[in-house]
């Protein structure tokens, strides 16, 4: 049943690559795929629930008072009412997080907020600008994160370059400069927030060891991409800002630093108060929705005037929404099912070598979402303790397995579109499809993400020994 789970998995991840080929949207595929990959675990979960998680199922057969039941019960009720459920809320929190990012970027584009740095992007070089526009990226995702990051780029994208063919160039590259931008930061991704939060690494270290081999992995595909670019962009605007008078610069100016800095709050609020980043961004909507209303009702404009937030959250691209949702309720039976964890396992008894299997897990993370990769290897490989010699001591605080890690789940992600979610949030605003990134960007991240790992071999095996680190 489990090579059944694969082999759909596969499938369907094919059907959302071959999208253009076969003409069915990717969205359609990915919740097909998750929905489906659920139905057949819930229809065989006697046969895979008591082997994978036996533990957990005997603690809810005596909490629910089941012992009565039999055993296919047993196992479907596990499914239902507690696997489907631990999952989806994991999965809910993301898509919560990326409503409110979406609502108030779209907040601020629809108000002209985002003329603010478009006005200080003078160049109409193409190269000059694909520099600023990655440098602003990889800076701007490790103090928020790439998803919202993104979103927020391939917003300002759109300001400044009309022809959409030439603007994807500029948007895969946005998603490699974001994926390496939060790599270095602990609340810059998902996964270095997982492996801050649980001790594994410490902010220090992280930014010491992983920003060098980072840097290296966005420069090397900006300088191909670039070098590729000639002349100049046009005047013409693909959407300009807004001049009825109804929004004055100065309002314009206010919304645009309200709205970024309310998702520069975002992880502040997470490290104070330690809620999930999705009960922040939240706050942050719903305090920007008092003050937009009040803004309007002051004003006494006409309902066509007006750009209040229900109309702006009609503008949220729901499609992005539910794809992102199939893809990632797929990858939860494959981490329900201890497919992911299997795999982990497999590398660690034919490899063990921290840096080959982090290549390869980075490698993997490209087709499936890096969270459960990393939740397998944090699930798989105890914290030692200081001190440890040998093998073990990758796998202390702040060691060797845990900074690799850090790296390659979030750079490795680069390589397919649909392998990070600022690849995902890219493909669904701007419309890239699956093989043109395949084909222009795949190998110029591959190349990145094997350079920045070769820096951090030299800095592990080299620099941290030299100065007894």
């Amino acid at each position: 049943m489990l090579v059944t789970l694969v082999i759909l998995f596969v499938v369907g991840y094919m059907a959302i690559a071959l999208e253009h080929p076969i003409k069915v949207d990717k969205t359609a595929s990915a919740l097909l795929l998750g929905m489906l990959m659920w139905v057949v675990y819930a229809l065989n979960a006697e046969k895979i629930v008591p082997i994978v998680s036996g533990a957990e199922l005997q603690e809810y057969i005596e909490s629910a008072k089941m012992g009565g039941e039999s055993l296919a019960h047993q196992c479907l009720q596990y499914v239902l009412n507690v696997e489907i459920i631990e999952h989806l809320g994991d999965i809910t929190q993301t898509l919560f997080f990326l409503i409110g990012a979406m609502t108030i970027v779209e907040l601020v584009d629809v108000h002209g907020g985002f003329s603010v740095i478009t006005n200080k992007i003078t160049t109409r070089k193409k190269r000059r600008l694909l520099w600023i526009i990655c440098f602003v990226t990889f800076i701007l995702s490790a103090v928020l994160d790439n998803l919202t990051t993104t979103i927020v780029m391939v917003m300002l994208l759109r300001k400044l370059i009309s022809d959409q063919k030439e603007r994807w160039l500029y948007a895969g590259m946005v998603v490699i400069a974001a994926n390496t931008g939060g790599a270095w930061s602990p609340i810059g991704d998902v996964t270095t927030i997982m492996l801050w939060v649980k001790g594994n690494v410490t902010s220090g270290a992280l930014i010491s060891f992983v920003l060098l081999p980072s840097i290296v992995a966005v420069i090397l595909p900006l300088l191909i991409v670039s070098a590729k670019l000639k002349g100049s962009m046009s005047d013409d605007i693909a959407s300009a800002i807004p001049n009825d008078g109804v929004v004055t610069p100065r309002e314009r100016k206010l919304i645009f630093y309200l709205g970024v800095g309310g998702l520069l709050f975002v992880p502040v609020f997470k490290s104070i108060t330690h809620l999930p980043p999705f009960v922040g961004i939240l706050l942050v909507l719903g305090a920007l929705w008092v003050f937009t209303e009040l803004f309007y009702n002051r004003k006494g404009l006409t309902k066509d005037q007006e750009h209040r937030l229900p109309s702006i959250i009609s503008r949220i691209d729901m499609s992005s929404i539910l794809f992102f949702l199939g893809i990632l309720m797929a990858v939860a039976v494959l981490q329900a099912t201890g497919i992911l964890a299997s795999a982990a396992s497999w590398l660690d008894a034919k490899v063990h070598n921290v840096y080959i299997i982090n290549i390869l897990l980075g490698i993997l993370s490209s087709i499936v979402d890096n969270v459960p990769l990393v939740a397998a290897a944090m699930g798989m490989y105890p914290v030692e303790a200081a001190g440890a010699t040998g093998y073990a001591a990758n796998f202390v605080v702040d060691g060797t397995f845990w900074e690799f890690l850090s790296y390659c789940a979030g750079v490795g992600g680069s390589m397919l579109i649909i392998g990070s979610a600022a690849g995902v949030i890219a493909m669904g605003l701007e419309k890239i499809s699956f093989g043109w990134y395949l084909k222009r960007f795949t190998l110029l991240a591959l190349v990145g993400y094997l350079a920045g790992a070769a820096v951090y071999i030299l800095e592990a095996e080299v620099l941290k020994p030299m100065f007894g680190l």
